[in-house]
């Protein structure tokens, strides 16, 4: 899909204004506005600026190729084919950054990872999810807080909630929700039978500015004993905190700090999953309308499937096989899976976006 002189002109016009309005702005909530969509905006209008020079030059270029002088003809028509070589992937880059963005590619996100079929083993393949994710998060960068913990009774977790933020957390982690489900032979199996387990997870939105009233008058609020790793605290006092969202029967623990604290987390969580619940309602009303999306979107999908007899690890939504699994699942190799969705997703809005042209 190349990208329309129009819609360029209409970036960059965006882009100028946003630049004066900026260095005239005197009120501070406007200037962290404005602030905010320039750096939005700066990428995508150098991008078409410098497709617009391209494609300039293109045309001079092509009217040198017609002139009078021979050499000039010559020297002319290999910088023309070279330029119009490369204009394609110019064009594509372009086209990618004028994709409808997802408000929420940019914010933090909380991960909530919960052992599923299989018992024990599910609960220990839940701990080796949240290693992965914990040690791809420390390679982005971003920074990693355990929120609440159910810890598997022979090791891993039942349930287990972090908080996570940094550039971008969401965008990149957002295709991660769904059914994992692993295929191997536990340690406690003594005729060395495979097993297959699962474990579900959910990536859920922490923005800045969320759109969440909480009525806490429709929450419930109980206080118990911590029963994770939780520090000196845990069992001695009642620290830990369930909220109950009455009218969604959505349900929140935190254990990892003082009842204070734990208060505070709980309402953020509890909001974030609100918000989620909004996000997921509003995405299934368009899901008819979407076209080459990856996977349903549904949470109880079964998208990936870590076998470890054979190494290796398969995405179902994008029919992706990597032999990779001990990387992978160490987080070092995670990037490579997860770039992949990332990219299948923008061919197929782009797609979908030339039917609809």
């Amino acid at each position: 899909m190349h990208a329309p002189e129009a819609r360029l002109a209409q970036v960059i016009d965006r882009f100028d204004q946003v630049e004066a309005r900026l260095g005239a702005a005197g009120d501070p909530d406007e200037i962290v506005k404005l602030s905010k969509e320039h750096a939005e905006l700066k990428p995508v209008a150098e991008k078409a600026n410098a497709l617009k020079a391209a494609r300039a030059e293109l045309e001079d270029l092509s009217e040198m190729m017609e002139g009078g002088d021979p050499e000039m003809a010559e020297m002319a028509r290999e910088e023309y084919y070279a330029l119009k070589e490369s204009l394609p992937e110019l064009e594509h880059a372009m086209s990618l950054l004028l994709l409808p963005k997802d408000k929420d590619d940019s914010a933090n996100a909380m991960i909530e990872i919960r052992a599923g079929t299989g018992g024990d083993e599910a609960a220990i393949f839940a701990g080796n999810l949240y290693g992965m994710y914990q040690r791809y998060a420390q390679l982005q960068g971003w920074t990693w807080e355990l929120v609440s913990a159910s810890d598997g009774e022979h090791g891993g977790f039942k349930e287990v909630v972090a908080a996570i933020s940094g550039n971008g957390v969401f965008g990149r982690l957002k295709f991660e929700s769904g059914v994992h489900r692993v295929q191997r032979v536990p340690a406690t199996e003594s005729q060395g039978r495979i097993h297959t387990s699962a474990a579900t997870v959910a990536i859920m939105p922490q923005p800045e500015d969320i759109d969440i009233e909480l009525d806490m008058g429709q929450v419930r609020v109980d206080t118990m004993r911590a029963s994770g790793a939780g520090g000196q605290h845990v069992n001695k006092t009642d620290s830990a905190v369930r909220m109950t969202h009455i009218p969604t029967g959505l349900v929140v623990v935190c254990q990892e700090k003082s009842q204070h604290q734990n208060r505070a987390r709980a309402q953020e969580l509890l909001k974030a999953k609100l918000y989620d619940m909004q996000r997921e309602a509003a995405n299934a009303e368009r899901a008819a309308e979407r076209k080459g999306q990856i996977g349903s979107g549904d949470r109880s999908e079964r998208i990936r499937t870590y076998n470890y007899p054979q190494g290796r690890v398969s995405d179902h939504r994008i029919n992706l096989t990597l032999y990779k699994l001990d990387d992978i699942v160490a987080g070092d190799g995670l990037d490579e899976v997860v770039t992949a969705l990332i990219s299948e997703d923008q061919a197929a809005r782009l797609a979908a976006l030339e039917d609809d042209s």
